[in-house]
């Protein structure tokens, strides 16, 4: 398996992967978009917010806003040895705002975000989060953490991940070296990724190809130990309590239903 990358610009790379089939051409794209970590805001804790949008909406577009990422000093907070739930500094980064119109209307954006660690800070500075009237005022602390795009697609990595089988003659065509494109050899595959910002395109291309060898590598040792299926034991469903602002305990709808027959 080869790879020729063809160009780099911006957040853009392109590259064509070599001696590969669709399927290991697929699960590369699949893991670029849902397994590669990157930092988003999880948490916010609201001290004021006077504006026109509700705590909720405003928390949603903080969630979307892509930060710089530093996947060598942060941990996913499953694998962080402090098991608080607020995180600590190996973990989690806190972010605040504390903005205030006076006389006049003011445009609140990404860039009034102070971060605790310079390298996590919105991707874009010029990001609209919410327009105050005079004497309006936001003022919160939220906290970011890595995240994989399985579990939100706020904690994807990538604006667009995508590749396309490419002939000898579309691969020349491209300024790329026909030699090995071949279908004896495997088939050869147009990747385009553009990173949303949080990581430079290169290095989100060879971290998710270090994912999936690893992945591999504990799929093949599985094989080999014969571990091909996993007990089937019984288990209990239980409702999952979310944090902070994105979902609302399952325990205050029982509360209030107590409550409700109580009164009747």
């Amino acid at each position: 398996m080869k790879v020729e990358i063809l160009s780099l610009s911006g957040d853009t790379i392109r590259f064509l992967l070599r001696g590969a089939d669709i399927a290991l051409a697929n699960a590369l794209r699949r893991t670029m978009i849902s397994e590669l970590p990157c930092m988003t805001i999880d948490d916010i804790f609201f001290f004021d917010n006077s504006s026109v949008l509700p705590d909720e909406t405003l928390a949603h577009r903080l969630g979307l806003v892509p930060l710089t990422t530093d996947l060598d000093s942060y941990a996913l907070p499953d694998r962080c040895e402090c098991k608080s739930e607020l995180g600590c500094s190996r973990c989690r980064v806190v972010l605040t705002l504390d903005v205030k119109a006076d006389a006049e209307p003011r445009t609140v954006y990404s860039g009034d975000l102070v971060s605790e660690d310079p390298k996590i800070r919105p991707a874009s500075p010029d990001i609209e989060l919410v327009k105050l009237a005079p004497r309006q005022s936001v003022k919160f602390e939220a906290y970011a953490r890595l995240g994989v795009g399985k579990t939100h697609a706020k904690w994807q990595p990538v604006s667009m991940c995508v590749f396309q089988h490419v002939s000898d003659d579309e691969i020349a065509a491209l300024g790329g070296s026909a030699s090995g494109a071949s279908a004896t050899k495997g088939g050869c595959f147009l990747f385009t990724v553009e990173s949303n910002g949080c990581l430079p395109p290169e290095r989100i291309v060879a971290e998710s190809a270090r994912i999936l060898i690893q992945k591999l590598d504990e799929l093949s040792g599985k094989v080999k130990r014969g571990e091909m299926a996993d007990e089937v034991v019984e288990f209990e469903i239980t409702e999952e309590v979310g944090r902070g602002l994105y979902s609302v305990g399952a325990g205050d709808f029982e509360e209030e239903e107590e409550e409700g027959g109580q009164q009747e």
